[in-house]
């Protein structure tokens, strides 16, 4: 696997070189730690270009050699036998950079932490982390936990869901984790104002009958997509959960231990212009655990390999 890991020295960074450093990559695979300069630091009286400040020459140098020293020593604690491990500096905005560059190497997976040294502290996915995910042409996992031990598989049977189950049969960090297969019949409850007289009674019926069929749609949902992964040698169980589908996602990998949510992009729901749909949004937002976000491949994706 080709792995491109961002990291600028904060403890959202470190968080992401743990939990690289504890999976399972497959022999042969290349880890490259990119960290990016961004070319927005004010100096009073320093020329600009771009409409961006320059720092002088010898305030470069060391700016420079201070984030390559950085990239040297995280690496260092990286390598292990049977991966390669890189650094290399960037410049530019730095969603923008680490975007173009998990493009020019081919990148099956991007490590981003949750929050860089830039963020408010107070949120729980950082501008970055957020804008890798919605463009990068590869899956992103946002971490937050040191490693992983137990799995939440989010599906609703879409095709970023299937993108999703193709990672989860294929890629071998997965061997022998417990994965929880999870389906939720999310049915809006029907308004109680502006309801004609005697019509109450029908609404409630309709409902109840539309969250029947939910449930037992997404029940077969959970158990076939459970059924593929076992048949794959995954150790997978289905779960069928009711409610909004973002909040049961997060409180599903609370109840269950998990350590990582698997989600596809968009929805069966999601509108096709959009790269990263309500549920998948929101989870990154609010849950604890690291996410992995995968999407359908793209022609524009398509690459030579």
């Amino acid at each position: 696997m080709r792995v491109l890991i961002a990291y600028d020295g904060s403890a959202g960074a470190e968080q992401s070189l743990r939990l690289a450093d504890s999976l399972e990559w497959p022999p042969g695979s290349t880890l490259r730690l990119a960290s990016v300069i961004e070319p927005t630091l004010l100096f009073v009286g320093a020329p600009t270009a771009g409409g961006l400040d320059i720092p002088p020459p010898e305030v470069d140098a060391e700016i420079t050699s201070h984030q390559e020293d950085l990239v040297t020593e995280a690496a260092a604690r990286l390598r292990s036998a049977g991966r390669t491990v890189e650094g290399t500096v960037l410049r530019g905005r730095p969603a923008t950079a680490l975007v173009e560059e998990a493009t020019r190497i081919g990148a099956d997976l991007a490590i981003g932490g949750s929050r860089g040294h830039g963020s408010i502290s107070r949120l729980l996915l950082g501008s970055v982390s957020a804008e890798l995910v919605d463009q990068a042409p590869c899956p992103v996992l946002v971490s937050r936990t040191p490693s992983i031990g137990r799995v939440i598989f989010a599906t609703d049977g879409s095709v970023p869901s299937g993108a999703a189950e193709a990672v989860l049969s294929s890629w071998t960090i997965f061997d022998d984790l417990p994965i929880h297969v999870v389906s939720v019949a999310d049915v809006s409850e029907p308004w109680h104002t502006g309801i004609a007289p005697g019509m109450y009674r029908q609404v409630s019926e309709a409902h109840a009958k539309d969250l029947v069929d939910s449930r037992g749609e997404h029940g077969r949902i959970a158990e076939e997509t459970a059924e593929r992964l076992r048949a794959v040698g995954r150790r997978a169980e289905a779960v069928t959960r009711t409610g909004d589908a973002a909040a049961e996602i997060i409180a599903a990998a609370a109840d269950l231990g998990a350590d990582l949510v698997v989600i596809g992009s968009r929805g069966r729901t999601g509108l096709a212009r959009v790269v990263l749909g309500s549920v998948a949004r929101n989870v990154l937002q609010g849950s604890t655990t690291s996410v992995l976000v995968v999407r359908e491949p793209q022609p524009s994706d398509l690459r030579q390999t």
